[in-house]
């Protein structure tokens, strides 16, 4: 049976993520601070691991990834979106919360595969970084997330170079307005922001997780149809 951990798996695109896996057999590490919806996502499923702990918490994480044993996949999801607004309305306290998940945590939870898989027999894995449209396009009054989305760019950059010795493949997908709890939020600041089904962004997941070792996504964009055509510059 092949292993995932996903981060963030309690709400939005990490649940819906964590569902598809669940019902693909795959066995499911799920990772988020609250216990409770980690609990309720599991109930019905034999190969779901619920490993409540919080990104940041570098010791906690280490228990849940030492508890989880051999790993194929990690899906590096969790992040936050933080307080919309132009820089001088955000607070510093704003901006250090969204760096802490949106690249600590990334980092932690990276670092922690990473090694698990260069020491474990057979070696190998592959870290799937949860990035954004807007890791290379803004959208308004959204600077600590899009200063974050770029460097997790960075981040899988560095990680496809360094992992390729121990047969560690790392990708990235960028998804434009999967609709979740969060876009909704987003959506009654930005009217007419369009979106499609987090289905979408599950199954790429999905799609990029599945590939070969010889083989590596290293970026995907999957988007709603109807945004505006957004390219990498």
């Amino acid at each position: 049976m092949k292993s995932i951990i996903i981060t963030g798996a309690s709400s939005g695109i990490g649940h819906a993520t964590a569902e598809l896996f669940l019902r693909e057999g795959w066995r499911v590490g799920l990772i988020a601070r609250r216990p409770e919806p980690l609990e309720a996502l599991a109930e019905g499923y034999s190969n779901a691991v619920p490993m409540p702990a919080d990104v940041t918490d570098a010791a906690g994480m280490q228990v849940a990834f030492d508890s989880f044993g051999h790993l194929d996949v990690l899906f590096n999801n969790a992040g936050l979106f933080g307080t919309p607004g132009t820089i001088d309305e955000i607070s510093l306290d704003d901006w250090t919360q969204v760096m802490n998940v949106n690249i600590g945590g990334m980092f932690i939870a990276a670092r922690l595969a990473f090694g698990q898989m260069r020491r474990q027999d057979p070696q190998g894995g592959r870290i799937i970084n949860n990035g954004s449209l807007s890791a290379y396009v803004p959208r308004p009054n959204s600077v600590c997330y899009t200063t974050t989305k770029h460097a997790v760019t960075g981040l899988t950059k560095t990680l496809s170079l360094d992992g390729r010795p121990f047969g560690i493949a790392c990708g990235q997908i960028d998804i434009g307005n999967a609709e979740t709890a969060l876009l909704a939020e987003l959506k009654k600041t930005q009217p007419g922001t369009e979106t499609m089904d987090v289905s979408n962004a599950a199954r790429s997941v999905l799609h990029m997780a599945g590939m070969p070792a010889e083989a590596n996504v290293q970026f995907m964009t999957v988007m709603a149809t109807t945004m505006p055509y957004i390219g990498r510059g």
